[in-house]
């Protein structure tokens, strides 16, 4: 793909983002309002995650602008880490608002009390779940054009909200025609728990970005095997990977017979970038070229003892 190819891609993954800022904004209003006149736990706790989406849907919109932007020079690395420091934003309030649905779905539940009119707040969750697959449907779309990891992930989250409102609907069955008065106040409890695990998910893999953590071993394992495919070759070590954002980076040290050429070893170099390139197209590769058994003593991984047994593969 093309750099021109690419830009006119990104306008299609802003106007999903926009999409799904657009219907946030309108079901937050919406479920705002079910939500006091119902006094429905699990409408308040479907209000919460609402506005969750919102901000979800902002530093998404967020996200797809700043991907399309170079890395600049006091960014030589891009600004991915930007995500990870928004989520760690947005986890705190998923927190706070997981703390205190829960809190009034347990005094909820000490002292039940019927909902009102339950038509009114299951006709506002079918609307919420219609809107909610129409935003699906075109950012599908959105992603089988561009491709685009951010509005992939935005994708899955609202996936979830249709289960929600689902929930929603059967807490108000339950409690106002059924007669099950803790219904409401169970389903609030379920929500909230389930937003503290959205917290938790979404705090590991900001931190994991922030602490540059390795790739999985599977992905490091491939990237080696067609790294290693290169005739001349004569080994690899100090192999190390990180994710920022939707970029991922890769650097190691390539070993090189010690008597051919300076330009033989760039040709080399060259050949191997491009066999990543081709394999690899979204990770930032740096190799650093070595004569063949030549260790650096000042490599920390060494010292520590930590690098794994298949971290120099000779060839």
């Amino acid at each position: 793909m093309t750099q021109d190819e690419r830009r006119r891609l990104i306008p299609v993954a802003i106007r999903a983002a926009l999409a799904s800022v657009a219907t946030a904004l309108f079901l937050l209003a919406l479920k705002g309002f079910a939500a006091w006149h119902t006094g429905s736990v699990a409408m308040l706790g479907s209000l919460a995650d609402t506005a969750l989406d919102l901000l979800a849907s902002l530093v998404t919109l967020y996200g797809v602008k700043l991907a399309g932007e170079p890395a600049d020079h006091d960014h030589r690395f891009g600004h991915g880490k930007a995500e990870a420091l928004a989520a760690l934003f947005q986890v705190a309030l998923i927190t706070a608002s997981a703390a205190g649905i829960g809190w009034r779905a347990v005094q909820a539940l000490g002292d039940p009390a019927a909902t009102q009119d339950a038509e009114f707040g299951i006709g506002v969750s079918v609307v919420a779940m219609v809107a909610t697959v129409a935003l699906l449907w075109y950012q599908r779309r959105a992603i089988r054009q561009t491709g685009s990891v951010a509005i992939m992930a935005d994708n899955v989250h609202y996936q979830s909200d249709v289960l929600l409102n689902g929930s929603v609907i059967a807490a108000l069955v339950l409690d106002q025609y059924v007669g099950w008065h803790g219904a409401d106040a169970l389903f609030g409890i379920a929500i909230a728990l389930w937003l503290a695990w959205g917290a938790f998910q979404a705090s590991s893999n900001a931190i994991d970005q922030l602490m540059d953590k390795e790739w999985p071993e599977d992905q490091r394992a491939a990237f080696l095997d067609v790294a290693a495919r290169q005739p001349g070759l004569r080994g690899i070590h100090d192999f190390r990977t990180r994710r920022s954002g939707s970029h991922d980076f890769a650097q190691f040290h390539m070993e090189v017979d010690p008597a051919i050429t300076v330009a033989r070893a760039h040709d080399l170099v060259e050949a191997v970038e491009r066999n990543l390139k081709q394999r690899f197209p979204k990770v930032e590769v740096l190799i650093h070229l070595d004569p063949e058994g030549h260790v650096d003593t000042d490599n920390p991984l060494v010292e520590a003892d930590v690098t794994p047994h298949w971290f120099a593969k000779r060839i």
